[in-house]
């Protein structure tokens, strides 16, 4: 969805944006995924969070781009680090010591139980339909940070109730299982799913994500029709707070930093 809402115009696309930078708070470490990932945690470094420490899987440690990144490789973040790692050190002292809050990840497909696809969408593995960038460090990431936050736009494509391939580890039976098999995620997991509709989070219960608060706009129904499995509903659900001026100014002069320079390396 990308029509305008809202008295500010913002679109739901810069709606989920913020919502999911209002979840990190100032000293977190977060380990960032390219995108709406790293679009959501510079937002939150350049307006009420100044003081986190935003980490790529490049080995840049508290980089402060003035731009998005591009890709993992982008200069900007190496310039703009306190400082560049190997990445055998940024995955073994960092993530793998417990020194990572959260873990910022988008997918291709979810599960209600928070498992991640991002390798490839119908046929066989070595015969996809379509074939995806794959796993990266995400499937580190998502068993080894302290939780994760998934932000992607919410659709039965996406939202599906049985992934094609299993690339990042989620909660539920699955969790259970690599538990039984003596893998031992260390970090709970995911915990919180943002999307442009809404806002949804773990069921201690059930294991399974229930929708929790909703964007201006938006109704329950219209999030039940975009997911793929019977998506339950919170009691009380919530309704995000719109933008702000200011929030939105940032957002954009980031996005437009990130076209200036797509076309300057055109």
């Amino acid at each position: 969805m990308s029509d305008a809402v809202g008295d500010l115009g913002y679109t739901q696309d810069e709606m989920m944006t913020v919502a999911a930078s209002r979840l990190l708070t100032d000293g977190m470490v977060i380990f960032v995924g390219i995108g709406l990932p790293s679009a959501a945690a510079n937002l939150a470094r350049l307006t009420h969070a100044p003081e986190i420490a935003l980490i790529y899987e490049s080995g840049t440690i508290a980089t402060r781009p003035n731009a998005l990144p591009l890709s993992i490789g982008d200069g900007e973040l190496a310039e703009t680090a306190r400082t560049v790692v190997s990445v055998p050190e940024m995955f073994r002292y960092w993530l793998q010591g417990g020194r990572i809050d959260v873990g910022f990840l988008g997918a291709a497909q979810i599960d209600k139980y928070g498992n991640i696809n991002t390798s490839y969408i119908g046929g066989t593995y070595q015969t996809p339909k379509v074939r995806l960038p794959g796993g990266g460090g995400a499937p580190e990431i998502a068993t080894q940070a302290g939780e994760i936050f998934v932000i992607m736009r919410q659709s039965p494509r996406g939202f599906v109730n049985r992934l094609d391939f299993v690339t990042s580890l989620g909660g539920g039976p699955r969790r259970e299982e690599a538990r039984a098999k003596g893998h031992m995620p260390t970090g709970k997991g995911p915990s919180t799913i943002i999307t442009d509709l809404g806002v949804l989070k773990t069921n201690l219960n059930t294991d399974e994500f229930i929708l929790t608060d909703l964007h201006q706009g938006c109704s329950a129904e219209q999030a039940k029709r975009a997911t793929g499995w019977d998506l339950k509903v919170a009691e009380q659900v919530g309704q995000t707070e719109p933008p702000s001026v200011h929030e939105l100014s940032v957002l954009r002069a980031l996005t437009d930093g990130t076209a200036k320079a797509r076309d300057d390396n055109a």
